[in-house]
């Protein structure tokens, strides 16, 4: 069977080729490219490099090479039809059938680009006419020089007739020119007209340098739309496409930073300064496919704004979208241009270095969403902070991806804090500081060995959790969330990650599968230590289920409880550490406010001792 092309390109933009020989081959990012050990040959080198930008993979000591759809027949025998139909049911898409009317579009779309190219090459002659004279002028007041009106193909689209009569006579049909969105045929049955008139042309094309559409920006001083892009045809789709994609693959290719403007005359303008990766939407907010589109060209693309309220809206539309579909090593940088200016009118003025600094100065998608919810609304009272917090975590449950999730809830979570810590800082001044004292003498020698006794207890929770799952693992898919937000040690936290990874790329939650998972990725010593007696004789729920247990949902019963009372415990622990971090902060400031959270954290503290002297939370089995 027979693929549409357009169908097997959306495969391609959808499936990354490390996603798809990551199931098979354990990769390591290594500059722009993926490498790992062949899988076609035994080898302790590797030698097989994945490029995700390309779309391809090689290995050097086989001499094979291919796509997504030769790795998957390669490595798991299937056909062509059997692998492009497996790889479409993966992303949801449907498998077009091919059928005679198929054939004869697919034939048809031929014919279409052959009528755009016709097209871009007459719009190209118009501009170099003296119909074209004030398109020419318009162009040169634009500062764009000969070379780069032949190099971006610029075209001038005259009014009348004159398309229509010069394509017709090349053998292009009436139906073909309405098809390829060239004619517009009014609503009242009148003759079809030309589609753009009177405007410069800026050819589009598909990711393979085809033409599929023209943007063209007004010269008159008519009522109509500055600028206008193509209607949609059965090639152009402004809300998949992006300007100058074909370039920009080149570009970036070559080294050169993905950026994502606003319009034509800034990637324009921001090609001839030397950034040759620009790419632009065509007249609509990004859209999920156009990010995935700029991550196969970079991980993390620079979007450029204008700095102004508008800009900033677009921005967070933006960072919206994008949120579900972050990855490990994919996103988005944000740079922000000065007040008034775009890429073109800050090139012009002050050259390519301003525009680098620019760039030079772009920031994370975690920093954007922080500011904008920070800056929003004041958090200068319990509730407000409570709204900001709520937020923010509303942002982070958008993005799929567990690990992605984990860390984004980590940093805010520190943000909020350290925020929270400054808006607390300095007024109201006592005299005297008069708790500094009280405040010290939670600091002396016996203290000291509480607390060391007390961080002993925490760990041993820790552990008895991650001991709990590496047993258990069925219970991820309840308590994935609960344990991603966990405050952990950092060898403990590294383990989480990678029972994280694991949860997500495996196809089902067998123990023994996580334990050989944990110890092929050098985690062997610490699951060791997690099963031993050790860990286990103070939780027995944490224990594996006897060989000839019958598996039902009541067997897992007190595992599910015991890891729900040691989260709880946890948690717990995790708000009186910062609110004995607050009493401690304290001691120096001699406020008010100070002299509450002194008597908290006092509060806190004969707690802890209560909790260490009953022991009913140091054996919870």
């Amino acid at each position: 069977m027979a693929f549409p092309p357009k169908f097997l390109d959306e495969i391609r933009t959808r499936v990354l080729v490390s996603d798809v020989v990551g199931k098979r081959v354990k990769l390591q990012k290594r500059g722009r490219e993926f490498v790992g050990l062949s899988p076609f040959n035994n080898e302790k080198t590797p030698s097989f490099t994945v490029n995700d930008q390309k779309g391809f993979y090689h290995c050097f000591s086989s001499g094979k090479h291919g796509d997504i759809f030769s790795f998957v027949m390669a490595t798991e025998g299937l056909s062509f039809p059997e692998v492009v139909e497996k790889l479409a049911r993966d992303v949801g898409m449907e498998v077009p059938q091919e059928t005679p009317q198929e054939r004869v579009r697919m034939e048809k779309r031929a014919g279409l680009h052959e009528a755009l190219e016709i097209a871009c090459k007459f719009f190209e002659r118009c501009l170099t006419q003296p119909v074209g004279a004030d398109a020419r002028a318009y162009l040169e007041r634009r500062g764009l020089d000969q070379e780069t009106i032949r190099r971006f193909r610029l075209g001038y689209a005259p009014q009348g007739n004159s398309m229509r009569v010069a394509l017709e006579g090349n053998g292009i049909t009436e139906d073909l020119l309405l098809e390829v969105g060239l004619l517009r045929r009014p609503d009242d049955g009148r003759v079809p007209y030309p589609f753009f008139r009177d405007r410069v042309l800026f050819p589009i094309s598909d990711r393979r340098g085809r033409i599929i559409g023209f943007g063209g920006r007004l010269m008159g001083e008519a009522k109509a739309a500055k600028y206008l892009n193509s209607p949609d045809t059965p090639l152009f789709d402004k809300g998949r496409t992006l300007y100058n994609l074909a370039s920009a693959r080149q570009a970036s290719h070559d080294g050169h930073s993905v950026i994502i403007a606003e319009g034509y005359m800034d990637v324009i303008a921001l090609d001839r300064a030397g950034f040759k990766g620009a790419v632009a939407p065509l007249g609509t907010a990004l859209t999920e496919v156009q990010i995935e589109e700029v991550w196969r060209l970079a991980p993390e693309p620079i979007l450029c704004f204008d700095g102004d309220a508008a800009g900033t809206r677009a921005a967070m539309r933006a960072a919206d979208r994008a949120l579900p579909l972050l990855k490990p090593g994919r996103s988005l940088q944000f740079a922000y241009l000065p007040f008034g200016e775009d890429p073109d009118s800050l090139i012009a003025g002050q050259g390519a270095s301003a525009m680098k600094d620019i760039l030079s100065g772009s920031r994370p998608l975690v920093d954007v969403i922080w500011s904008y919810e920070k800056t929003r609304k004041p958090f200068d009272t319990p509730e407000r902070r409570a709204d900001l917090e709520t937020r923010l975590y509303q942002s982070v449950s958008e993005i799929t991806d567990q690990g992605v999730r984990q860390h984004y809830r980590q940093a805010f979570r520190e943000r909020v804090w350290q925020a929270f810590r400054n808006e607390r800082g300095g007024s109201g001044q006592w005299r005297g500081n008069r708790n500094i004292g009280r405040f010290a003498s939670m600091e002396g020698p016996s203290n000291s060995n509480l607390s060391a006794n007390v961080a002993a207890m925490r760990q041993r929770r820790q552990q008895i959790v991650l001991a709990t799952i590496i047993n258990h693992p069925t219970l991820l898919d309840d308590f994935g969330e609960s344990l991603a937000r966990l405050s952990l040690t950092q060898e403990l936290d590294k383990l989480r990650q990678e029972i994280h990874h694991w949860h997500a790329n495996s196809q089902g939650l067998d123990a023994e599968d996580l334990k050989r998972h944990l110890s092929s990725n050098g985690f062997d010593k610490q699951v060791q230590i997690l099963t031993s007696e050790e860990v286990l004789s103070h939780a027995a729920f944490a224990r594996e289920l006897p060989e000839n247990a019958d598996f039902q949902l009541d067997s897992l019963l007190p595992a599910r409880e015991g890891l729900q009372q040691t989260i709880a415990l946890l948690s717990r622990a995790r708000r009186k550490e910062e609110v004995l971090a607050h009493g401690r902060a304290a001691a120096g400031e001699g406020t008010e406010e100070s002299e509450r959270r002194f008597f908290a954290s006092r509060q806190i503290m004969a707690e802890e001792v209560a909790e260490m002297l009953g022991g009913d939370e140091n054996d919870l089995g």
